[in-house]
């Protein structure tokens, strides 16, 4: 129903935020990740939501990437899992973490987050098992492994690029991929090189 919402930060507590957005405070739930990504009151934020709706709430769930936002909606389709509680594992290990600890059958990692316990991570391993691969689990580490050194190398124009696209919101393979696909990309400086990629993601 809302697949994101971009907006101006206007206040940011221990497990929310409240994103502006044409005059309309969105209050929005997320994970301990998104805090602690430097998140500031006044800039500009793009977050990737999904709308629980209960008979005595309508509550939206933020994400700074879809792939964490894919993840939480296959964790809220296990058994005994909800939305808070989801967001609770996304806070006690990254989604790249997760993969990880659910096909290497590690029950005990899982249940380290709040409200889960051994029981519930064992059901969690199961019922996602079939929706991982572990090809999969290796793309995406590497992907935002590559998008962190990129960032950090920061000198030429396509790493900036990916920088911005990644903090626009897209994952850091799409971003990557965008950007490699940008011809010429090495005498552009980054705002061409932005511009560029950007056609490469709609």
């Amino acid at each position: 129903m809302i697949g994101y919402i971009k907006g101006i930060v206007e206040e940011v507590t221990s497990d929310r935020l409240i994103l502006e957005n044409g005059g309309i405070g969105y209050e929005i739930f997320v994970p301990s990740s998104v805090l602690d990504s430097g998140l500031r009151e006044g800039e500009e934020l793009k977050i990737y939501t999904y709308l629980n709706v209960r008979e005595d709430a309508l509550q939206l769930f933020g994400f700074l990437t879809r792939d964490d936002l894919q993840v939480y909606r296959l964790l809220i389709g296990v058994n005994g899992i909800g939305p808070k509680a989801a967001i609770g594992v996304l806070s006690a290990m990254s989604a790249d973490t997760l993969r990880f600890a659910v096909l290497a059958d590690d029950a005990a990692a899982i249940a380290k987050a709040p409200g889960i316990g051994k029981k519930t991570a064992q059901k969690l391993i199961l019922e996602l098992k079939d929706k991982f691969s572990l090809e999969e689990a290796f793309e995406q580490k590497l992907a935002a492994t590559q998008a962190k050194e990129t960032v950090q190398a920061g000198e030429d124009a396509s790493s900036e690029a990916v920088q911005a696209l990644v903090a626009l919101g897209y994952s850091g393979t799409e971003a990557l991929q965008a950007v490699k696909k940008v011809a010429g990309a090495a005498d552009m400086d980054t705002e061409a090189v932005l511009k560029a990629a950007l056609k490469y993601l709609f």
